[in-house]
């Protein structure tokens, strides 16, 4: 039977592995931790489950997906719930938006700040459905490894306006700035520059009214053990804590991978779910790279990286949403600070979740659990996180106690920090960055590192770093490109 190697356990990794296994394939998964995930894995402490990374699923039909291959239902193995609102939007002056999939409730939150803005609203809404009707339905799934294929496309782009970028598209249908910063903010969550992103990411307005914003019970490392048990029931393997050392090349073609320990595992195609960047520069020798030398790796542009704050209290939060947006008082230049100046500043926005607001199964009971999310400058930046980081934890803790929770510093029980070097050390993250190769409209679809490798034939890429981006959509999207570009069993060379 054809055997598949695929680096990684991350979304992309497991998704991809469940497709090929579907296929025929004897999938093997290799991942380098000791449990799987990659950054979706679950940190479980002092009785609470924290999700490491992705806590947003939108387009659940894209994991319904998945299950149907094998005749299964995502049901039987996972929940999904409801988050309503999507996201609560703080301002740093204490003013509050609640951003939902509620036509009319979107256009009452949009009056209070500006009336005249809901007309341009409807129309930013129309421009955000026809961008994913492009750009979602018609070619997030295909391939952009041949030229012509981008070619076919670019009239399209042009259209639709793709050069612009995200906040300049957002403007130019808005007056009030914070309505701008609402409707602006989603690049980062994928790890873009609002002010530097394609204007192809405004498709997220739509798909998010279109299907909703979900949280799994039991976390997103539920969806994680769903995607697991698809692929051993299906006759796959998933071995954590065997990082791999390298791909191994014969005469061009990858032939299988060495890990760490010496083992070599023989392959008849390997994926990786691995950094893009890092699976050239550390995985592949110099000598078979042509096309993604050292010296194009490093000319790219990548996003920013993160500071994770993971804590649980002795208490409940009752008024605190799923998901708050906390909008500092600066916004363009601390976006500066962070992608242009490279300057850890004092000031910061944050992402709180709150998970326990829909699953309270996720603390001891009558606790809370959260995490914090603070955009910060990759490792190109000066800040020695070493050295840092207590600091960083302590002003953003006595920030969230002035604001939104009240007590905090008395009812932490649980503490837990994920800095820049963790996404460089532990996750293989090149520079740290959180989710690879920038979405800039420059280094999009053709040119990003492709999901069919340019360089060694029968090597794959799927994950944030290659087309179409980061975010859960996006990397499920990468697994499924595999369809096209990897052979069916009794068609391989």
């Amino acid at each position: 039977m054809a055997h598949a190697v695929i680096i990684g356990s991350g979304f992309g990794g497991l998704a991809a592995a469940a497709r090929l296994a579907a296929r025929g394939y004897r999938v093997t998964v290799l991942e380098r931790l000791d449990a799987p995930g990659g950054r979706g894995y679950v940190h479980r402490q002092d009785g609470f489950t924290f999700d490491a990374g992705p806590t947003v699923i939108t387009a659940p039909f894209m994991f319904e997906d998945l299950w149907a291959l094998f005749g299964k239902r995502l049901e039987d193995d996972v929940t999904l719930k409801p988050v309503a609102p999507f996201y609560r939007i703080r301002f740093h002056d204490g003013a509050i938006f609640d951003y939902s999939g509620d036509p009319e409730a979107m256009r009452a939150e949009i009056a209070k700040f500006n009336p005249d803005d809901v007309a341009g609203y409807e129309r930013f809404l129309e421009m955000s459905r026809r961008i994913f009707d492009v750009g979602f339905t018609q070619l997030a799934h295909v391939p952009f490894d041949r030229w012509g294929s981008m070619a076919r496309i670019v009239p399209q782009m042009l259209r639709l306006k793709s050069y612009r970028t995200v906040y300049g598209l957002v403007s130019s249908y808005i007056r009030d700035e914070r309505i701008r910063q609402v409707l602006s903010f989603n690049p980062l969550l994928v790890g873009g520059d609002p002010f530097k992103t394609t204007s192809i990411y405004t498709l997220i307005a739509h798909l998010e009214r279109k299907w909703g914003v979900h949280f799994p019970v039991g976390g997103t490392g539920a969806l994680v053990n769903g995607l697991v048990k698809l692929i051993e029931e299906a006759g796959g393997e998933v071995r954590c804590q065997a990082p791999v050392k390298q791909i191994r090349v014969e005469n061009g073609r990858a032939v299988g991978v060495t890990l760490e320990s010496g083992e070599d595992i023989d392959a008849d195609i390997v994926v990786s779910n691995a950094d893009s960047a890092n699976t050239y520069r550390l995985l592949l020798a110099p000598e078979v790279r042509r096309h993604w030398t050292d010296r194009r790796v490093a000319r790219m542009r990548y996003s920013m990286s993160l500071f994770v704050w993971y804590f649980g209290v002795n208490r409940r939060y009752e008024d605190v949403a799923h998901h708050t947006i906390m909008l500092g008082p600066r916004y363009k230049a601390l976006i500066k600070d962070i992608f242009d100046r490279k300057v850890l500043a004092e000031d910061f926005s944050l992402y709180l979740h709150r998970p326990t607001a829909t699953d309270p199964s996720l603390a001891p009971a009558g606790h809370d659990a959260f995490y914090v999310l603070s955009p910060v400058p990759h490792l190109d930046a000066a800040t020695d996180w070493r050295e840092a980081h207590e600091r960083y934890r302590a002003a953003i803790e006595a920030h969230l106690e002035e604001t939104l929770l009240p007590g905090l510093s008395s009812a932490l029980v649980s503490s837990k920090v994920t800095t820049p070097l963790d996404f460089q050390d532990r996750l293989g993250s090149y520079k740290g960055a959180g989710f690879g190769v920038a979405p800039l409209f420059s280094q999009s679809a053709y040119f990003r590192p492709h999901n069919r490798s340019e360089d060694v034939a029968g090597l794959y890429l799927v994950g944030a770093g290659t087309h179409p981006g980061a975010g859960v959509p996006g990397v499920l999207s990468s697994a499924r490109i595999l369809d096209s570009v990897v052979p069916d069993v009794d068609q391989r060379p």
